[in-house]
Protein backbone atom coordinates (compact mmCIF):
# COMPACT_ATOMS: atom_id res chain seq x y z
CA UNK A 1 0.00 0.00 0.00
CA UNK A 2 1.03 3.56 -0.65
CA UNK A 3 1.90 6.40 1.71
CA UNK A 4 -0.03 9.57 1.90
CA UNK A 5 1.84 12.10 0.08
CA UNK A 6 2.24 14.50 2.98
CA UNK A 7 3.65 11.39 5.40
CA UNK A 8 6.12 10.75 2.48
CA UNK A 9 7.39 14.45 2.71
CA UNK A 10 7.46 13.97 6.41
CA UNK A 11 9.40 10.68 5.94
CA UNK A 12 11.80 12.05 2.93
CA UNK A 13 12.24 15.40 5.32
CA UNK A 14 13.61 13.01 7.98
CA UNK A 15 15.92 10.95 5.63
CA UNK A 16 17.51 13.62 4.38
CA UNK A 17 18.77 14.31 8.39
CA UNK A 18 20.68 11.10 8.57
CA UNK A 19 24.11 12.71 7.74
CA UNK A 20 23.57 15.32 10.48
CA UNK A 21 23.73 14.84 14.04
CA UNK A 22 20.44 15.18 16.76
CA UNK A 23 20.56 17.05 19.28
CA UNK A 24 19.44 16.02 22.50
CA UNK A 25 18.06 17.56 25.72
CA UNK A 26 20.36 17.80 28.37
CA UNK A 27 18.86 15.71 31.65
CA UNK A 28 19.23 16.14 35.27
CA UNK A 29 19.75 13.60 38.08
CA UNK A 30 16.27 12.64 38.05
CA UNK A 31 16.31 12.03 34.17
CA UNK A 32 13.99 15.22 33.52
CA UNK A 33 15.06 17.53 30.40
CA UNK A 34 16.52 20.51 30.91
CA UNK A 35 16.86 23.56 28.30
CA UNK A 36 18.43 22.33 24.79
CA UNK A 37 21.94 23.82 24.90
CA UNK A 38 22.62 23.66 20.91
CA UNK A 39 25.98 24.60 21.08
CA UNK A 40 26.35 20.71 22.77
CA UNK A 41 25.30 17.84 20.65
CA UNK A 42 25.65 13.88 20.14
CA UNK A 43 24.48 11.21 18.58
CA UNK A 44 21.52 9.74 19.50
CA UNK A 45 21.89 5.78 20.71
CA UNK A 46 18.98 3.42 19.87
CA UNK A 47 17.57 2.40 23.18
CA UNK A 48 16.72 -1.40 22.49
CA UNK A 49 20.46 -2.85 22.28
CA UNK A 50 20.63 -6.31 21.41
CA UNK A 51 23.52 -6.83 24.01
CA UNK A 52 21.31 -5.45 26.96
CA UNK A 53 18.51 -7.85 25.84
CA UNK A 54 17.81 -11.34 28.87
CA UNK A 55 18.67 -13.50 26.07
CA UNK A 56 21.76 -16.39 25.01
CA UNK A 57 24.17 -14.18 23.48
CA UNK A 58 26.15 -17.35 22.69
CA UNK A 59 23.13 -19.40 20.54
CA UNK A 60 23.75 -22.85 21.21
CA UNK A 61 22.35 -26.46 20.30
CA UNK A 62 19.90 -27.54 23.02
CA UNK A 63 22.06 -31.25 24.01
CA UNK A 64 20.99 -33.77 26.20
CA UNK A 65 22.58 -31.89 29.68
CA UNK A 66 19.56 -29.37 28.69
CA UNK A 67 16.97 -31.37 29.15
CA UNK A 68 14.40 -32.79 31.39
CA UNK A 69 14.06 -36.55 32.20
CA UNK A 70 11.90 -37.98 30.06
CA UNK A 71 11.24 -34.77 27.95
CA UNK A 72 10.94 -35.54 24.34
CA UNK A 73 12.17 -32.71 22.18
CA UNK A 74 11.04 -31.07 18.68
CA UNK A 75 11.76 -28.30 16.69
CA UNK A 76 10.10 -25.62 18.64
CA UNK A 77 11.40 -26.29 21.90
CA UNK A 78 14.93 -26.98 20.67
CA UNK A 79 15.19 -23.23 18.78
CA UNK A 80 13.11 -21.80 21.46
CA UNK A 81 15.59 -23.06 24.06
CA UNK A 82 18.95 -21.97 21.67
CA UNK A 83 17.28 -18.52 21.55
CA UNK A 84 16.53 -17.79 24.98
CA UNK A 85 13.27 -17.77 24.29
CA UNK A 86 12.32 -20.41 26.97
CA UNK A 87 14.00 -22.47 29.58
CA UNK A 88 13.30 -25.23 31.67
CA UNK A 89 11.93 -25.01 35.26
CA UNK A 90 10.82 -29.04 36.25
CA UNK A 91 8.59 -30.88 34.08
CA UNK A 92 5.71 -29.49 31.98
CA UNK A 93 6.70 -25.91 33.23
CA UNK A 94 9.28 -23.04 31.75
CA UNK A 95 10.51 -19.73 32.21
CA UNK A 96 9.14 -17.23 29.49
CA UNK A 97 11.99 -14.87 29.22
CA UNK A 98 11.43 -11.51 27.62
CA UNK A 99 10.99 -12.02 24.04
CA UNK A 100 8.21 -14.68 24.66
CA UNK A 101 6.26 -12.45 26.70
CA UNK A 102 6.47 -9.60 24.15
CA UNK A 103 5.70 -12.47 21.33
CA UNK A 104 2.69 -13.35 24.09
CA UNK A 105 1.25 -9.96 24.97
CA UNK A 106 0.95 -9.35 20.83
CA UNK A 107 -0.78 -12.53 20.59
CA UNK A 108 -3.19 -11.80 23.80
CA UNK A 109 -4.00 -8.49 22.37
CA UNK A 110 -5.01 -10.13 18.96
CA UNK A 111 -7.27 -12.46 20.90
CA UNK A 112 -8.57 -9.75 22.69
CA UNK A 113 -10.16 -8.00 19.69
CA UNK A 114 -11.18 -11.19 18.15
CA UNK A 115 -13.14 -11.96 21.17
CA UNK A 116 -14.47 -8.60 21.86
CA UNK A 117 -15.36 -7.64 17.89
CA UNK A 118 -18.22 -10.52 18.90
CA UNK A 119 -19.23 -9.07 22.69
CA UNK A 120 -16.71 -10.85 24.44
CA UNK A 121 -16.38 -9.07 28.05
CA UNK A 122 -12.72 -9.85 29.95
CA UNK A 123 -12.60 -10.73 33.43
CA UNK A 124 -9.97 -12.94 35.46
CA UNK A 125 -11.51 -16.22 38.15
CA UNK A 126 -9.29 -17.48 40.67
CA UNK A 127 -6.68 -20.53 39.62
CA UNK A 128 -7.77 -21.70 43.17
CA UNK A 129 -10.79 -23.59 42.85
CA UNK A 130 -12.73 -25.14 45.74
CA UNK A 131 -13.38 -28.46 45.56
CA UNK A 132 -17.32 -28.29 46.76
CA UNK A 133 -17.94 -26.74 43.08
CA UNK A 134 -16.32 -29.87 41.30
CA UNK A 135 -17.40 -32.49 43.13
CA UNK A 136 -21.31 -31.00 42.41
CA UNK A 137 -20.27 -31.41 38.76
CA UNK A 138 -18.98 -34.48 39.93
CA UNK A 139 -15.53 -33.94 37.68
CA UNK A 140 -13.80 -34.40 40.78
CA UNK A 141 -13.52 -37.72 40.46
CA UNK A 142 -13.87 -37.57 36.78
CA UNK A 143 -11.09 -35.47 36.11
CA UNK A 144 -8.75 -38.11 37.83
CA UNK A 145 -5.03 -37.92 38.62
CA UNK A 146 -5.18 -34.97 35.75
CA UNK A 147 -6.07 -32.40 38.43
CA UNK A 148 -3.38 -30.82 41.00
CA UNK A 149 -5.17 -31.10 44.22
CA UNK A 150 -4.02 -29.31 47.40
CA UNK A 151 -5.38 -28.90 51.04
CA UNK A 152 -5.51 -25.34 53.05
CA UNK A 153 -4.53 -25.42 56.52
CA UNK A 154 -7.95 -26.46 57.15
CA UNK A 155 -8.18 -29.62 55.51
CA UNK A 156 -10.37 -28.15 52.89
CA UNK A 157 -9.68 -29.80 49.47
CA UNK A 158 -8.92 -27.40 46.23
CA UNK A 159 -7.54 -27.74 42.94
CA UNK A 160 -5.48 -25.59 40.77
CA UNK A 161 -7.77 -25.31 37.75
CA UNK A 162 -7.37 -26.64 34.69
CA UNK A 163 -10.91 -25.11 33.18
CA UNK A 164 -13.31 -22.66 34.34
CA UNK A 165 -16.87 -23.97 33.83
CA UNK A 166 -17.75 -24.88 37.27
CA UNK A 167 -16.29 -21.03 38.28
CA UNK A 168 -18.21 -18.74 35.72
CA UNK A 169 -21.52 -20.38 36.04
CA UNK A 170 -21.21 -20.32 39.62
CA UNK A 171 -20.84 -16.74 39.22
CA UNK A 172 -23.18 -15.80 36.85
CA UNK A 173 -25.88 -17.82 39.01
CA UNK A 174 -25.22 -15.51 41.69
CA UNK A 175 -26.38 -12.59 39.42
CA UNK A 176 -30.06 -12.87 40.32
CA UNK A 177 -31.35 -9.69 38.12
CA UNK A 178 -30.13 -11.19 34.63
CA UNK A 179 -32.54 -10.71 31.99
CA UNK A 180 -33.04 -12.56 28.47
CA UNK A 181 -32.07 -8.45 27.26
CA UNK A 182 -28.48 -8.61 28.48
CA UNK A 183 -28.06 -12.15 26.66
CA UNK A 184 -25.91 -13.53 24.63
CA UNK A 185 -23.74 -12.97 27.74
CA UNK A 186 -19.60 -13.51 26.47
CA UNK A 187 -17.36 -13.80 29.83
CA UNK A 188 -13.84 -14.86 28.95
CA UNK A 189 -9.88 -14.54 30.75
CA UNK A 190 -6.51 -15.61 29.69
CA UNK A 191 -4.73 -17.15 31.97
CA UNK A 192 -2.66 -19.78 34.01
CA UNK A 193 -4.13 -23.20 33.67
CA UNK A 194 -2.87 -26.39 35.25
CA UNK A 195 -2.88 -29.97 34.02
CA UNK A 196 -0.97 -33.01 35.97
CA UNK A 197 0.13 -34.56 32.61
CA UNK A 198 1.36 -37.77 32.81
CA UNK A 199 4.24 -37.27 29.84
CA UNK A 200 4.60 -33.43 29.68
CA UNK A 201 7.09 -33.24 26.11
CA UNK A 202 7.52 -30.85 23.34
CA UNK A 203 8.03 -28.26 25.47
CA UNK A 204 5.01 -25.50 25.28
CA UNK A 205 3.38 -28.17 22.89
CA UNK A 206 2.58 -30.12 26.11
CA UNK A 207 2.95 -28.79 29.37
CA UNK A 208 1.92 -28.57 32.97
CA UNK A 209 1.53 -25.41 33.50
CA UNK A 210 0.35 -22.83 30.59
CA UNK A 211 -1.65 -19.98 29.26
CA UNK A 212 -5.41 -20.12 27.90
CA UNK A 213 -7.40 -18.22 26.89
CA UNK A 214 -11.03 -19.55 27.88
CA UNK A 215 -14.49 -17.92 27.14
CA UNK A 216 -17.94 -19.29 28.51
CA UNK A 217 -21.10 -18.29 26.79
CA UNK A 218 -24.75 -17.97 28.17
CA UNK A 219 -27.93 -17.62 25.63
CA UNK A 220 -31.72 -17.51 26.22
CA UNK A 221 -32.59 -20.53 23.09
CA UNK A 222 -30.77 -23.59 22.07
CA UNK A 223 -30.88 -21.50 18.76
CA UNK A 224 -29.06 -18.61 20.05
CA UNK A 225 -26.59 -20.46 21.72
CA UNK A 226 -25.46 -22.35 18.44
CA UNK A 227 -25.54 -18.92 16.48
CA UNK A 228 -23.12 -17.35 19.18
CA UNK A 229 -20.97 -20.86 18.44
CA UNK A 230 -20.87 -19.87 15.10
CA UNK A 231 -19.78 -16.37 15.67
CA UNK A 232 -16.75 -18.12 18.15
CA UNK A 233 -15.65 -20.58 15.36
CA UNK A 234 -15.52 -17.66 12.82
CA UNK A 235 -13.58 -15.34 15.40
CA UNK A 236 -11.17 -18.12 15.63
CA UNK A 237 -10.78 -18.42 11.39
CA UNK A 238 -10.06 -15.04 11.42
CA UNK A 239 -7.64 -15.43 14.48
CA UNK A 240 -5.55 -17.73 12.82
CA UNK A 241 -6.06 -16.01 9.11
CA UNK A 242 -4.27 -12.57 10.97
CA UNK A 243 -1.38 -14.76 11.85
CA UNK A 244 -0.92 -17.05 8.76
CA UNK A 245 -1.20 -20.08 10.08
CA UNK A 246 -3.15 -22.80 8.16
CA UNK A 247 -5.98 -24.14 10.77
CA UNK A 248 -8.23 -27.21 10.11
CA UNK A 249 -11.45 -26.90 11.38
CA UNK A 250 -12.47 -30.87 12.95
CA UNK A 251 -15.31 -32.66 14.29
CA UNK A 252 -14.25 -33.39 17.62
CA UNK A 253 -15.85 -35.22 21.21
CA UNK A 254 -16.87 -33.68 24.12
CA UNK A 255 -14.74 -35.90 26.62
CA UNK A 256 -14.69 -34.27 30.04
CA UNK A 257 -15.72 -31.40 29.35
CA UNK A 258 -19.57 -32.65 27.82
CA UNK A 259 -22.16 -31.04 25.75
CA UNK A 260 -23.71 -32.69 21.95
CA UNK A 261 -21.52 -30.34 20.09
CA UNK A 262 -17.26 -29.92 19.54
CA UNK A 263 -14.68 -28.82 17.27
CA UNK A 264 -10.91 -28.93 17.31
CA UNK A 265 -8.96 -26.30 15.60
CA UNK A 266 -5.71 -27.96 14.55
CA UNK A 267 -2.15 -26.93 12.86
CA UNK A 268 -1.06 -29.84 10.71
CA UNK A 269 2.32 -30.77 11.60
CA UNK A 270 4.03 -34.35 12.01
CA UNK A 271 4.75 -34.42 15.24
CA UNK A 272 1.28 -33.72 16.30
CA UNK A 273 -0.67 -36.08 18.38
CA UNK A 274 -4.16 -35.61 17.12
CA UNK A 275 -4.48 -38.21 13.89
CA UNK A 276 -7.43 -36.25 11.72
CA UNK A 277 -9.52 -37.69 8.59
CA UNK A 278 -9.98 -34.82 5.93
CA UNK A 279 -11.27 -35.24 2.94
CA UNK A 280 -10.34 -34.26 -0.18
CA UNK A 281 -13.78 -33.03 -2.00
CA UNK A 282 -15.27 -31.20 0.35
CA UNK A 283 -14.91 -29.12 3.49
CA UNK A 284 -15.28 -32.31 5.77
CA UNK A 285 -12.61 -33.02 8.75
CA UNK A 286 -12.67 -34.90 12.02
CA UNK A 287 -11.12 -36.04 14.62
CA UNK A 288 -10.18 -40.05 14.25
CA UNK A 289 -11.36 -40.99 17.59
CA UNK A 290 -15.23 -39.50 16.59
CA UNK A 291 -14.89 -41.65 13.48
CA UNK A 292 -14.56 -45.65 13.34
CA UNK A 293 -11.35 -46.69 12.46
CA UNK A 294 -11.61 -48.24 9.01
CA UNK A 295 -14.06 -45.46 7.69
CA UNK A 296 -12.62 -44.64 4.04
CA UNK A 297 -15.07 -42.35 2.81
CA UNK A 298 -16.41 -39.06 3.42
CA UNK A 299 -19.93 -38.96 5.66
CA UNK A 300 -20.81 -35.25 4.52
CA UNK A 301 -20.24 -35.67 0.40
CA UNK A 302 -20.18 -39.71 0.03
CA UNK A 303 -18.19 -39.37 -2.70
CA UNK A 304 -14.58 -37.85 -0.98
CA UNK A 305 -12.24 -40.47 0.35
CA UNK A 306 -10.82 -39.47 3.57
CA UNK A 307 -6.78 -39.05 4.22
CA UNK A 308 -5.10 -39.19 7.41
CA UNK A 309 -2.77 -36.31 8.65
CA UNK A 310 -1.82 -35.19 12.20
CA UNK A 311 -2.33 -32.43 14.02
CA UNK A 312 -1.55 -29.98 16.77
CA UNK A 313 -4.21 -28.78 18.90
CA UNK A 314 -4.38 -24.94 19.20
CA UNK A 315 -7.90 -24.26 20.20
CA UNK A 316 -11.68 -26.30 21.38
CA UNK A 317 -14.95 -25.15 21.22
CA UNK A 318 -17.92 -26.81 22.78
CA UNK A 319 -21.64 -26.29 22.74
CA UNK A 320 -22.50 -27.54 26.49
CA UNK A 321 -26.38 -26.87 26.42
CA UNK A 322 -27.64 -26.91 30.37
CA UNK A 323 -25.21 -29.37 32.12
CA UNK A 324 -23.58 -26.60 34.15
CA UNK A 325 -26.37 -23.99 33.99
CA UNK A 326 -28.77 -26.69 35.14
CA UNK A 327 -26.44 -27.93 38.18
CA UNK A 328 -25.51 -24.28 39.27
CA UNK A 329 -28.89 -23.19 38.66
CA UNK A 330 -27.77 -20.08 36.04
CA UNK A 331 -31.03 -18.72 35.42
CA UNK A 332 -32.60 -15.30 33.72
CA UNK A 333 -36.13 -13.89 33.53
CA UNK A 334 -37.33 -14.42 30.19
CA UNK A 335 -39.75 -12.40 27.62
CA UNK A 336 -42.48 -13.85 30.30
CA UNK A 337 -40.18 -12.70 33.35
CA UNK A 338 -40.00 -16.21 34.36
CA UNK A 339 -37.05 -17.84 35.34
CA UNK A 340 -35.57 -19.95 32.59
CA UNK A 341 -32.09 -22.06 32.64
CA UNK A 342 -29.41 -20.39 30.13
CA UNK A 343 -28.28 -22.44 27.26
CA UNK A 344 -24.17 -22.41 27.87
CA UNK A 345 -20.97 -23.00 25.46
CA UNK A 346 -17.07 -22.73 26.38
CA UNK A 347 -14.20 -21.94 23.77
CA UNK A 348 -10.64 -22.70 24.48
CA UNK A 349 -7.21 -20.96 22.85
CA UNK A 350 -4.38 -22.40 24.12
CA UNK A 351 -2.28 -19.03 24.30
CA UNK A 352 1.50 -20.58 24.60
CA UNK A 353 0.63 -23.36 22.73
CA UNK A 354 -0.30 -21.18 19.47
CA UNK A 355 3.23 -19.68 19.76
CA UNK A 356 5.25 -22.81 20.09
CA UNK A 357 2.77 -24.50 16.91
CA UNK A 358 2.94 -21.46 15.27
CA UNK A 359 6.92 -22.03 15.44
CA UNK A 360 6.94 -25.51 14.33
CA UNK A 361 5.24 -25.31 11.86
CA UNK A 362 6.78 -21.92 10.14
CA UNK A 363 10.43 -22.25 11.35
CA UNK A 364 13.30 -23.38 9.52
CA UNK A 365 15.52 -26.21 11.39
CA UNK A 366 18.22 -23.63 11.38
CA UNK A 367 15.93 -20.25 12.68
CA UNK A 368 13.02 -19.25 14.03
CA UNK A 369 10.13 -17.55 11.93
CA UNK A 370 6.96 -16.07 13.51
CA UNK A 371 4.05 -14.96 12.54
CA UNK A 372 4.84 -11.44 11.93
CA UNK A 373 2.45 -10.00 13.21
CA UNK A 374 3.41 -11.07 16.95
CA UNK A 375 7.49 -11.64 16.16
CA UNK A 376 9.19 -9.95 19.25
CA UNK A 377 10.55 -7.04 17.32
CA UNK A 378 9.82 -6.43 13.52
CA UNK A 379 13.07 -5.12 12.74
CA UNK A 380 16.73 -5.81 13.70
CA UNK A 381 19.59 -3.13 12.23
CA UNK A 382 22.70 -4.21 12.08
CA UNK A 383 26.04 -1.89 11.90
CA UNK A 384 28.92 -2.69 10.17
CA UNK A 385 31.58 -4.42 12.53
CA UNK A 386 34.32 -1.66 14.64
CA UNK A 387 37.43 -0.82 13.08
CA UNK A 388 36.01 -1.96 9.42
CA UNK A 389 36.45 -0.11 6.22
CA UNK A 390 33.05 1.23 6.85
CA UNK A 391 33.42 1.37 10.47
CA UNK A 392 31.85 5.11 9.54
CA UNK A 393 28.40 3.85 8.71
CA UNK A 394 27.81 2.69 12.39
CA UNK A 395 26.69 6.05 12.95
CA UNK A 396 24.04 6.32 9.99
CA UNK A 397 22.60 3.08 11.63
CA UNK A 398 22.45 4.48 15.00
CA UNK A 399 20.04 7.41 13.54
CA UNK A 400 18.33 5.35 11.51
CA UNK A 401 16.98 3.71 14.33
CA UNK A 402 16.52 6.73 15.61
CA UNK A 403 14.13 7.69 12.53
CA UNK A 404 12.64 4.90 12.22
CA UNK A 405 11.40 5.01 15.84
CA UNK A 406 10.53 8.71 14.78
CA UNK A 407 8.46 9.13 11.62
CA UNK A 408 7.08 5.40 12.00
CA UNK A 409 4.90 5.42 14.70
CA UNK A 410 4.01 2.18 14.46
CA UNK A 411 7.50 1.10 15.10
CA UNK A 412 8.57 2.41 18.45
CA UNK A 413 9.84 -0.28 20.31
CA UNK A 414 10.22 -2.55 17.87
CA UNK A 415 13.48 -2.25 15.85
CA UNK A 416 16.44 -3.28 17.88
CA UNK A 417 19.62 -2.20 17.30
CA UNK A 418 23.00 -4.90 17.06
CA UNK A 419 25.81 -3.09 19.01
CA UNK A 420 27.76 -6.16 19.37
CA UNK A 421 30.14 -4.51 16.75
CA UNK A 422 33.10 -6.58 18.02
CA UNK A 423 31.59 -9.62 16.25
CA UNK A 424 31.44 -9.67 12.46
CA UNK A 425 28.25 -9.07 10.33
CA UNK A 426 28.18 -12.64 9.21
CA UNK A 427 28.32 -13.94 12.75
CA UNK A 428 25.39 -11.46 13.87
CA UNK A 429 23.58 -12.07 10.96
CA UNK A 430 23.50 -15.92 11.57
CA UNK A 431 21.91 -15.30 14.82
CA UNK A 432 19.47 -12.76 13.50
CA UNK A 433 17.99 -15.49 11.34
CA UNK A 434 18.15 -17.93 14.39
CA UNK A 435 16.13 -15.20 16.30
CA UNK A 436 13.79 -14.87 13.58
CA UNK A 437 13.41 -11.20 13.16
CA UNK A 438 11.10 -10.37 10.52
CA UNK A 439 13.24 -7.73 8.74
CA UNK A 440 16.80 -7.82 9.04
CA UNK A 441 18.79 -4.67 7.85
CA UNK A 442 22.38 -4.47 7.06
CA UNK A 443 23.76 -0.74 6.94
CA UNK A 444 26.98 -1.25 5.65
CA UNK A 445 29.26 -0.03 2.55
CA UNK A 446 26.27 0.77 0.40
CA UNK A 447 24.83 3.18 2.82
CA UNK A 448 28.09 5.44 2.45
CA UNK A 449 27.69 5.35 -1.55
CA UNK A 450 26.38 8.80 -3.31
CA UNK A 451 22.78 7.18 -3.39
CA UNK A 452 22.54 5.12 -0.83
CA UNK A 453 21.51 1.96 -0.32
CA UNK A 454 20.03 -0.30 2.56
CA UNK A 455 19.98 -4.35 2.58
CA UNK A 456 16.85 -5.54 3.64
CA UNK A 457 16.71 -9.57 4.67
CA UNK A 458 13.21 -10.98 4.77
CA UNK A 459 13.14 -13.69 6.94
CA UNK A 460 9.89 -15.22 5.89
CA UNK A 461 10.81 -15.22 2.20
CA UNK A 462 14.04 -15.35 2.30
CA UNK A 463 14.53 -12.73 -0.20
CA UNK A 464 17.55 -10.01 0.32
CA UNK A 465 16.75 -6.83 -1.33
CA UNK A 466 18.68 -3.33 -1.87
CA UNK A 467 16.91 -0.43 -1.11
CA UNK A 468 16.64 3.30 -1.38
CA UNK A 469 15.89 5.38 1.96
CA UNK A 470 12.38 5.39 -0.18
CA UNK A 471 12.35 1.78 -0.52
CA UNK A 472 13.12 1.39 2.87
CA UNK A 473 10.36 3.57 4.12
CA UNK A 474 7.78 2.26 1.52
CA UNK A 475 8.61 -1.54 2.82
CA UNK A 476 8.51 -0.97 6.65
CA UNK A 477 5.53 1.63 5.97
CA UNK A 478 3.78 -1.57 5.68
CA UNK A 479 4.51 -3.59 8.49
CA UNK A 480 1.29 -4.45 10.02
CA UNK A 481 1.85 -3.61 14.19
CA UNK A 482 -0.61 -4.95 16.95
Amino acid sequence: CMMEPAVRQIWKRGFHNLHRPFILHKRTHSGQPEHADVSHSRHVKPALLVSRLYQPSNLRDVGQESRLPGEMTCKSQRLMQQAGLIHPSNPGCYYYLPSTVRSMEKLVRVIDQEMQGIGGQKLDMPSLCSADLWKTSERWDLMGKELFRLKDRQGADYCLGPTHEEAITTLVAHQTTLSYRQLPLLLYQITRKFRDEPKPRFGLLRGREFYMKDMYSFDVSEEAAHETYESVCDAYVRLFARLGLRCVQVQADTGNIGGTLSHEFQLPADIGEDRLLVCGTCSFAANMETLSPDRTYCPQCSTGTLVESKGIEVGHTFYLGKKYSHIFNATFSNHQNKPAVAEMGCYGLGVTRILAAAIEVMSTEEGIRWPNLIAPYQVCVLPPKKGSKVDEAATLAEELVHNLGQFLPHLRGEVVFDDRTQMTIGKRLKDAGKLGYPYVVVVGQAALEEMPKFEVICQQTGETMFLSKDGLLELLGTVETV
